[in-house]
């Protein structure tokens, strides 16, 4: 008991600059404290990646190489790693390669196949120039919480292995496996030269085993921390009618935020309902419900560390929102039908300084969205300084066929090539082989809520063997360690990559922190919240749905699609 009430005090007194030396327990209390997230990095660091994107990816100048889709490796011609080496008379893949302090904070792998869980390949993480790894074993159960590192730090998801376990090291980091890898992605934060990074051990991984378990049990059981009781108002609201709740004036947070429908029974209403915030006099929020809680379209109930989506209807978010003087917080409806809301925000204390930031959140929505020619479909741009937490993407798909090959691709700072270049749609939501994982998942940090037509209250039956992603799939994830600061501008762009051609429907809810002078190419679009897709096309057979002349070089590649 001792040991959890000096754990707690920590979470809620510590500032994250206050954290001295970057260690593997100063970052899992880093990854509970949403206090922190709302202050620019004291730490300076980008976060990177490293993965199996394709190599013939260049250049959106050269569409041919950019929109290549081999972003795996199985065979000997595949080269879609950094290097092969010999070590200790063996020879080994090398994934990652990272030169000065950092730390892993996200890993993701696949299984090898769609169908059977497991992989023969070993994999070693090689810190500080050691020529023994530091780990060592199967690259999936090193990483799926079946192995030392716990649930829910790392965990199985919907056919692949995901680790929020931070291993941060002082001078280099190495990741290597001891066959061709399939697909993989380690995500990581490079920190300024200087920074005292204490490298990870064993021993210290070890002493940290109650910190580790006690930071799962917050993830899994999140609340809102130093919260004053609830400001609330109820109303109906007709069309085009919006009512508002004033904060407390003086300098405070936004500490919990939830909204409550009467009824979900029309699925568009959680499109159609917005969410408006205001602090000090500016507009940071402009995003429909769904979108915001990561409910998508319709009411598909969800448990996540930032936010959740009861089954009762109610959606809470607790991302830290600060201000200076005041603010306000406003339901808008644009559906043609009145609705029934309840609103409800908790705030609470805290000191403003010269690292607070603004919360905000944005909305894009398009139909038709083409399939062909392939492009690459933007989320948000953001322009000034700040740190990006997360995004909602909620497709419409058209055909049964897989739509989610697409990798993210994030530009930061200006550079010339993404730092973050992924692998498929679904590998950056933290599953995989997408075509076949239509069920419903959840983690803290990332969940599927509905695929075709499963969500939390219908699951997808174990006889389902279909691989029929017709009709809408949301999918939503927040950043704890692997947020991404952004000095000058930041740019994430989704590719849009279907095996059909085909018109989709995309709409995405972004959320990031960023100071009074940050902008983004987002602006309030009421009209689009009303334009869905028809329902037929969500009837028509796939073989029905183009019209459109169709060239060889559009043809669906025969590709390891995971």
């Amino acid at each position: 008991m001792t040991y959890r009430l000096t754990f707690l005090f920590l979470l809620v007194v510590l500032p994250i600059h206050a954290y001295g030396q970057v260690t593997i327990s100063s970052l899992l209390q880093e990854m509970t404290d949403r206090d922190s997230v709302a202050k620019f990095p004291a730490r300076s660091f980008r976060l990177k990646q490293h993965s199996s994107y394709n190599r013939a990816s260049k250049t959106p100048d050269e569409p041919v190489g950019w929109f290549t889709n081999k972003d795996f490796n199985r065979g000997p011609k595949d080269k879609n790693f950094i290097r092969v080496e010999e070590n200790n008379g063996r020879k080994e893949w090398v994934l990652m390669d990272h030169t000065g302090p950092g730390a892993i904070v996200r890993t993701w792998m696949p299984w090898l196949n769609q169908l059977k869980p497991g992989s023969d390949i070993t994999m070693r993480i090689y810190l500080d120039g050691s020529d023994e790894p530091v780990l060592e074993g199967n690259m999936l159960t090193l990483f799926d919480g079946t192995g030392a590192i716990p649930y829910p730090l790392a965990h199985q998801s919907l056919r692949s292995a995901v680790s929020f376990f931070p291993i941060p090291y002082a001078n280099g980091c190495k990741v290597t496996t001891d066959k061709t890898p399939f697909f993989f992605q380690f995500t990581f934060r490079d920190y300024s030269e200087g920074t005292d990074v204490t490298t990870f051990t064993m021993e210290d991984f070890n002493a940290a085993k109650t910190l580790t378990e006690e930071t799962g049990k917050l993830l899994l059981n999140p609340s809102a921390e130093d919260a004053n009781s609830p400001l609330s108002i109820k109303a109906s609201l007709a069309n085009q009618q919006e009512m508002s709740l004033d904060l407390p004036a003086g300098v405070a947070a936004v500490r919990e935020l939830s909204v409550k429908l009467d009824s979900y029974k029309n699925p568009n209403v959680t499109r159609q309902v917005v969410l408006k915030v205001e602090f000090d006099g500016m507009q940071t929020v402009w995003c429909p419900i769904g979108d915001f809680f990561g409910s998508g379209i319709g009411l598909n109930p969800m448990q996540g560390w930032y936010r959740t989506v009861g089954q009762d209807g109610a959606m809470t978010c607790r991302w830290v929102m600060p201000y200076q003087t005041g603010g306000k917080v406003t339901l808008l409806n644009l559906s043609p039908e009145a609705v029934d809301a309840d609103l409800r925000v908790k705030t609470g204390d805290w000191t403003w300084d010269e690292s607070s930031m603004y919360f905000h959140a944005a909305w894009r929505g398009q139909y038709p969205v083409p399939t062909r020619p392939r492009s690459d479909w933007n989320y948000v741009t953001l322009m000034g300084r700040g740190v990006y937490v997360g995004d909602t993407l909620t497709v419409m798909n058209p055909v049964t066929s897989w739509w989610g090959e697409g990798d993210e691709r994030i530009w930061v700072d200006g550079e010339n090539f993404p730092s973050i270049f992924g692998t498929g749609t679904e590998d950056y939501y933290g599953y995989s082989w997408g075509g076949r994982s239509t069920d419903f998942y959840e983690h803290p940090f990332h969940a599927q809520p509905m695929s075709n037509k499963y969500n939390k209250l219908n699951r997808k039956p174990k006889s389902d063997k279909s691989k029929n992603t017709l009709g809408y799939s949301v999918e939503t994830r927040s950043r704890a360690l692997d947020t991404m600061p952004f000095g000058s501008s930041l740019r994430l762009d989704m590719e849009v990559w279907s095996g059909s051609d085909c018109d989709m429907g995309y709409q995405v809810g972004t959320y990031w922190y960023g100071f009074a002078e940050t902008t983004s190419n987002r602006d309030p679009t009421p009209e689009e919240t009303l334009n869905m897709p028809p329902a037929q096309d969500l009837s028509t057979k796939p073989e029905e749905q183009s019209t459109k002349p169709r060239s060889n070089k559009d043809k669906p590649r025969k590709t390891a699609k995971k």
